[in-house]
Formats: structure tokens, C-alpha cells, sequence
């Protein structure tokens, strides 16, 4: 996720913690929604997997010798990937919660 997408995640999340405790904020528009944000996202997650890959398998070949680079390039795919993973499994949990409220 870029700096951007996590700003806006982030300022949409205080925006309704602070509407959760009753003090009216207006609440952005993503640009398509929340469907649009999601797709984007998995879209950098992804471009940053194969930008690893593609920097792991140039080191292997031996066209670049920076180790250094590969490595941190593999840590923040995984990174990205970890956390992708963990507001996924937040957004199940939370989908299974507010199924399971009594009318």
C-alpha cells in the first residue's frame, strides 16, 4: 500500500471512530468506492510482489549484485502482503459481527 492509500484509510477510520461517539464528521468519497480502494490495493500489493520477484531472479542470474536491495524489496512485498491479510481477516470479523446482531 502506498503512503496516500494509507492516509485515506487511516483519516476514513478516525472519521467514523469520531461519528461512533456521536460528534458528526463527513465522511470522503473514495474515488468508485470501497470496492475501488480494495482493487487498489491488492493492485500494489501485488506490483510490489513481482518487483521483488523480478529483482530476486536478476540477482540470480547475476545481472545485479545488490543484495541489499532484493532483500528489502522481499521484506516490504511481505510486509504489504501481511497487512493485506490482516485488514481482510478485520473485515471478515467484522461482516461476521454485524450478521450476527439481533434484530
Amino acid at each position: 500500500m502506498s503512503s496516500v492509500e494509507i492516509s485515506q484509510v487511516l483519516s476514513e477510520m478516525r472519521a467514523l471512530a469520531a461519528r461512533s461517539q456521536g460528534a458528526p464528521v463527513p465522511l470522503q468519497e473514495a474515488e468508485g468506492g470501497f470496492g475501488n480502494l480494495l482493487k487498489q490495493s491488492i493492485d500494489a500489493v501485488d506490483a510490489q510482489r513481482q518487483e521483488a520477484s523480478r529483482l530476486a531472479e536478476s540477482f540470480e542470474v547475476g545481472a545485479t549484485r545488490d543484495l541489499a536491495s532484493v532483500m528489502i524489496a522481499s521484506q516490504k512485498a511481505n510486509l504489504s502482503f501481511q497487512a493485506m491479510v490482516t485488514v481482510r481477516n478485520r473485515l471478515v470479523e467484522a461482516y461476521k459481527d454485524v450478521m450476527n446482531m439481533p434484530i
